[in-house]
């Protein structure tokens, strides 16, 4: 897929470690010959993250809080500055209190709700509105992730899934508003994966070994694979889809129960 991107910039959000699926999509798209700006939060998550954007041939890191619209603002006109453009954005961002993500749902506290919902499902609208501008000449992508536990419902996942499930709403509803602008939103829905936002949630390591059992292809997915896909979604050649789910996931999510041999 060398060239597939070739001339795009795109900014990445969400990179905490080589781990991330973040990593993996900006990996991809780099390789592909996109120019790269990625965002951080704090100084430990920036020291972390310096290497690894340099790796890639870029030095364009900002720092963003996105529950500040100032912090938000700052980062858009950084990219406004040097740029003037900007043709994808990936937001790999979401949180919630990790004491929460285990036991049952229906204890699920009001204020971490709000700031899960808040950060996992609203910032993607804050992020659109603003590189909106910036793709409204040349059209563009958005790219978010999100999890099958917002349809079904999933162990321990509990509020990140209502969560998700919202992220998933906002990428339709946003992909109808900014389709006349030749501007596409779309979701990518991996299956468990290892990765720092993963483990912080209850019986992950369970989780994953119950998916890579009994999904269609028995594995599941890879960072090449979800990147694959972002890179596909960002390209020339997905200029037609929008508001899309589109799941990498080996296949898990069209089973309705375990394969023989794990019943």
């Amino acid at each position: 897929m060398s060239d597939l991107l070739k001339g795009k910039r795109g900014l990445i959000m969400g990179v905490a470690n080589q781990r991330s699926i973040a990593w993996g999509i900006a990996k991809s798209m780099s390789e592909a010959g996109a120019e790269l700006a990625f965002t951080y939060q704090g100084e430990a998550f920036g020291q972390r993250l310096a290497p690894l954007a340099e790796s890639l041939g870029s030095d364009f890191m900002v720092d963003v809080d996105v529950t500040d619209d100032a912090s938000l603002d700052n980062a858009f006109d950084q990219i406004t500055e040097r740029w003037g453009q900007l043709d994808f954005v990936v937001h790999a961002i979401a949180y919630s209190d990790k004491n929460e993500l285990t036991g049952r749902f229906v204890d699920t506290s009001r204020d971490n709700f709000k700031n899960s919902l808040d950060i996992s499902a609203y910032s993607f609208i804050e992020v659109a509105r603003r590189a909106h501008p910036l793709m409204k000449e040349n059209g563009g992508t958005m790219l978010t992730l999100t999890y099958q536990g917002s349809n079904r419902v999933t162990p321990f996942y509990n509020v990140m899934g209502v969560a998700k499930a919202a992220l998933e709403a906002t990428t339709r509803y946003l992909a109808n508003d900014l389709g006349p602008d030749g501007i596409r939103v779309n979701a990518i829905s991996p299956g468990p994966m290892k990765t720092l936002a993963g483990a912080a949630i209850g019986g992950a390591r369970k989780t994953f070994r119950q998916t890579e059992a009994n999904a269609p292809m028995r594995s599941n997915a890879t960072l090449e694979a979800v990147g694959g896909t972002a890179v596909y979604l960002a390209s020339d050649a997905g200029a037609y889809t929008t508001g899309e789910i589109i799941r990498v996931d080996g296949g898990y999510h069209v089973l309705g129960m375990p394969q023989p041999e794990n019943l």
